[in-house]
């Protein structure tokens, strides 16, 4: 069985009432999470204009040194909080929250 099988048999939880949330402050886009979900959840990309308007200087600075990209979750109502993004996150930027 390959991880992404094992990790969806282990992933109990329904969809939808747990999301992942990712602290921006913190996401340096790497792209970890992307790689290790089975339900594919996440997306890197450029960080919202908005999102970017919200942060402060030093993390701004931050973000433009790591390419200014971060990870969101277009597809978070399809997550079954196994907890694998959370595991490979290395910025521990990810925790996961019931609805």
């Amino acid at each position: 069985m390959n991880s992404s099988k094992t990790a969806i048999a282990s992933c109990k939880q329904e969809p939808g009432i747990i999301v992942p949330i990712i602290n921006l402050t913190r996401c340096e886009g790497k792209g970890d999470c992307v790689d290790v979900c089975p339900e594919n959840v996440f997306q890197v990309r450029r960080i919202d204009d908005s999102d970017y308007q919200s942060l402060n200087l030093l993390h701004k600075f931050k973000l433009r040194v790591h390419g200014v990209k971060v990870a969101y979750t277009p597809n978070a109502d399809a997550c079954r909080a196994c907890g694998l993004c959370v595991s490979a996150c290395p910025e521990h930027a990810i925790t996961l929250t019931r609805l």
